[in-house]
């Protein structure tokens, strides 16, 4: 008799995406194949609690986490899985592997894949690596460079530096890059913190914005450009999918538009040549490549209207899942409906887990080399 995978779904965290999370959690629960998978989900509170129960998501939705069980990650390789503690009684929980649907810090960047790897659990999705790369743009812009990857110029401030010297950033900001420019956090997805800056006036808000949410401050120099997104899937040979166009509803994509007014435009495939999209699915991958990405990422460009050249804008590894988000769509334009998107995406995870173990034991038993 075929055995269902036991699959932990993890969704909401402590970032300010956690609401964009829930919603993309449930639309891949639903999508899942109760015959191939038995989906464990797991909440994760804004507080960090992390909680479960039959109706945890409903639960987080609502803010009533009260009589829900906490779980905890059981420290045993050997073991894989979750307890759960509620009052006097404790339950154990097998799993077979984990999809966390987080988005941005405590999440996406490393944090909860390192806390898996300790557990020994296989998850869907890019390393502890490339997870922490990706979510800070500025050591992710420092890896595309020394890979020749094209983007826009661009200056890194911190915290500290914008609060005691903000008259020579001001300066500099104006000199090398003018206006108009985008502040960005370094550690923040979905638009969270970002300004657009027309003059010189509006910089320091936008800088003392961006503060609130990091003490890495990435500035951007703006470019009169269309967004242009890839989809790329796989491990040591990943796929990219047809281009798409986020056309945005407001002056650029930021949290509003994406998930607020619901107006922006998605194109897919997107209007650009043949010759055009296969650079661009080119340049996606090499960028993929360059932060050692697995599982999936979503790869941003913006592609300049004056030169028609492609400046990689930034790597998304857990991007919006909801069967109306881009990832998804593109890979569904490419030939990989949602529900096979999924199943794809948990064997890459086991695949990628199989293989990382057979390397410990090869380094277990290579180790006594220095013995000879």
């Amino acid at each position: 008799m075929f055995q269902r995978l036991r699959v932990g779904v993890i969704f909401g965290g402590k970032s300010g995406e956690h609401e964009v999370s829930l919603v993309s959690a449930k639309s891949v629960m639903q999508i899942m194949d109760p015959r191939r998978y038995e989906v464990i989900p797991i909440g994760i509170t804004k507080t960090g609690l992390w909680v479960g129960g039959k109706n945890v998501w409903e639960s987080l939705t609502e803010r009533k986490v009260k009589n829900l069980a906490r779980v905890f990650l059981n420290a045993d390789p050997q073991k894989k899985g979750v307890w759960y503690l509620g009052g006097k009684s404790q339950k154990f929980q097998p799993l077979d592997v984990v999809f966390p649907v987080l988005h941005g810090p405590f999440g996406e960047d490393g944090t909860v894949q390192g806390a898996l790897e300790t557990a020994g659990i296989p998850y869907v999705g890019c390393s502890v690596e490339a997870s922490s790369l990706a979510m800070d743009k500025f050591a992710s812009k420092m890896m595309f460079a020394a890979y020749g990857l094209a983007q826009t110029d661009f200056l890194h401030f911190t915290r500290g530096e914008v609060e005691q010297n903000f008259s020579s950033i001001q300066k500099e900001v104006t000199k090398k890059l003018g206006f108009p420019c985008f502040v960005k956090p370094s550690n923040m997805g979905s638009s969270v913190g970002i300004s657009k800056v027309k003059k010189t006036s509006e910089l320091k808000a936008a800088l003392q914005l961006a503060a609130q949410f990091d003490a890495s401050i990435v500035i951007e120099k703006g470019v009169d450009a269309r967004e242009i997104e890839f989809a790329v899937l796989g491990n040591e040979k990943p796929i990219c999918s047809v281009p798409g166009e986020v056309v945005p509803s407001r002056e650029f994509y930021d949290f509003y538009a994406k998930y607020i007014d619901n107006s922006s435009g998605l194109f897919i495939p997107a209007k650009i040549s043949a010759t055009k999209m296969k650079e661009g699915q080119e340049l996606a991958v090499k960028a993929y490549r360059a932060l050692q990405c697995s599982g999936m990422a979503r790869v941003d460009f913006l592609l300049e209207r004056r030169t028609q050249k492609f400046y990689l804008n930034e790597i998304n590894t857990i991007p919006g899942f909801t069967s109306i988000s881009m990832y998804p769509k593109l890979f569904a334009a490419s030939g990989i409906p949602y529900s096979k998107l999924i199943d794809r995406l948990i064997q890459l995870a086991l695949e990628r887990h199989n293989d990382r173990q057979k390397n410990q034991m090869s380094f277990a038993s290579g180790s006594e080399w220095y013995k000879k």
